[in-house]
């Protein structure tokens, strides 16, 4: 017969997949009498999933990277389609770690014991307290806000260590950081040369238009969440690039890295988000002081005190409505500035007497859909740090700011340290774009924010995971 040519473990898992093969079809079948045409594609997408999810399970790897690719699309497929992606996020990244606990052996899990994840930690436990809060907030809204103020963290930090630790996926990581910014960048300029789609259009109309409309003039967003995610990202990105192109590669590199810098100056600019040029200079001084390079720090000082005093004293480019924005930024006269100053303010007078803050969730979108009898729910935050601060009170955002300014010190004192140049700079550029998007966070609510904060939280480990990469001249794992 010819099932003797066979073992019986192969007879079975031809079985298997005949059987699955076979339902199917018949669910196919079924399906195509009441969806018709659309069930044609139902048998695809299962495929598809079935094939994803045996190779995430296979190598945690291509989970990450779907999570990493998935963080900057989703509020453009969440606002193009209207499906409900918004959980497939927390799907993968947690998939992703049943992956890795299945492949726990592969790994040595003392590797985490480093700065980086010890905080990440620290700070998870001090949420995780933050439920007992005596102000009362509510328990659904903090379990909803943790999810970005310290779940994330907690779970993305570790990733470098355990996952991609090796020149190569340094290389990978950066690739795919630039490439993807610079696609957001080329959506944003479709956007503001051809329009917004009819979803688009439709998110404007709800609501959106009354911040991403100003003077008739539309802030373009790309495929994030908001003007200011975007500008801010842009922003930071575009100093990231432009310190590569300065860097000891070869000329085809720098030609990318310098083309990719102009393109998200750009999007930067076609954002209108005036706070992102706090995140451009930010970023921009640290790389220039983190070269050591005299030369360098000299003429980058005068290209940004050149640019500064042509936003503040001069007219120049007037009659560019994305520098008339960008310029307002400087004005100390602004009513959107003073009205963040006046909701300061009273936020100072209610946080006299919550020196551990009203609680986890308290202040924002959440403060506003679960606590919608707290007075601080009704206070718009208007920025990250301000946010810490309603939440954890004046303790907490010590100890948060505390944590940042360790990890951004250190990140410096590390890139300066290395020995191998390409890998200096790379380091040098990474912990200017998290020196950038960390200072930008006090105008809006940018680092709590995708893709701001999975970039962040990367770079940081790559920082810290570079020292090991610096003492061996390889591109093979040098951590198992």
């Amino acid at each position: 017969m010819i099932w003797s040519r066979y073992t019986s473990a192969e007879i079975k898992r031809k079985l298997i997949v005949f059987a699955i093969a076979l339902t199917f079809s018949i669910l196919t079948a079924l399906l195509t009498v009441e969806l018709k045409f659309i069930a044609l594609f139902i048998p695809f997408l299962v495929t598809g999933a079935i094939v994803f999810a045996y190779s995430l399970f296979a190598n945690p790897r291509v989970g990450f990277i779907a999570y990493f690719i998935y963080c900057f699309i989703i509020a453009g497929l969440l606002r193009n389609t209207g499906l409900p992606f918004g959980p497939l996020m927390e799907i993968l990244l947690g998939f992703t770690w049943l992956s890795i606990l299945f492949h726990r052996f592969d790994y040595n899990w003392s590797n985490l014991r480093n700065d980086h994840c010890i905080i990440a930690l620290v700070w998870f436990i001090i949420n995780i307290l933050e439920v007992l809060n005596p102000a009362g907030a509510s328990v659904m809204g903090w379990l909803m806000e943790i999810r970005f103020t310290t779940l994330n963290w907690l779970l993305i930090a570790p990733v470098a260590f355990l996952l991609f630790n090796s020149k190569k996926d340094l290389d990978l990581f950066i690739t795919f950081t630039i490439g993807l910014s610079v696609l957001a960048a080329l959506y944003g300029i479709k956007q503001l040369a051809f329009g917004v789609s009819a979803a688009e259009q439709q998110w404007l109309a709800d609501g959106a238009d009354f911040t991403h409309i100003v003077d008739g003039r539309l802030r373009i967003f790309s495929l994030y969440t908001d003007a200011g995610q975007f500008g801010a990202s842009q922003a930071a990105m575009s100093v990231v690039a432009f310190a590569l192109a300065l860097g000891p590669f070869k000329i085809w590199k720098r030609i990318f890295f310098a083309i990719s810098g102009a393109l998200l100056f750009y999007g930067m600019l076609i954002s209108g988000t005036r706070g992102a040029l706090f995140a451009l200079l930010v970023a921009g001084v640290c790389a220039v002081f983190l070269t050591k390079n005299f030369k360098i720090v000299i003429i980058g000082s005068i290209f940004g005190l050149l640019f500064l005093g042509m936003l503040k004293f001069t007219s120049i480019g007037s009659g560019v409505y994305q520098i008339v924005r960008l310029r307002t930024a400087l004005d100390p006269t602004d009513p959107s500035l003073n009205a963040r100053l006046i909701n300061q303010a009273k936020l100072k007078k209610l946080m006299d007497d919550l020196p551990f803050g009203g609680g986890v969730g308290i202040i924002g979108m959440n403060g506003a859909k679960y606590n919608t009898g707290k007075v601080l729910a009704k206070i718009p935050p208007d920025s990250y740090w301000v946010k810490i601060w309603a939440m954890y009170g004046v303790v907490g955002l010590v100890v948060w700011f505390s944590f940042y300014m360790y990890l951004i010190g250190k990140c410096c004192g590390i890139s300066m340290r290395l020995n191998d140049p390409g890998l200096r700079i790379k380091c040098i550029a990474m912990t200017s774009g998290v020196a950038g998007v960390f200072m930008c966070s006090y105008g809006n609510e940018v680092m709590n924010g995708f893709p701001s904060s999975v970039i962040m939280f990367m770079s940081i480990s790559f920082v810290f995971l570079s020292p090991k990469l610096d003492t061996i001249n390889s591109t093979k794992t040098i951590i198992k």
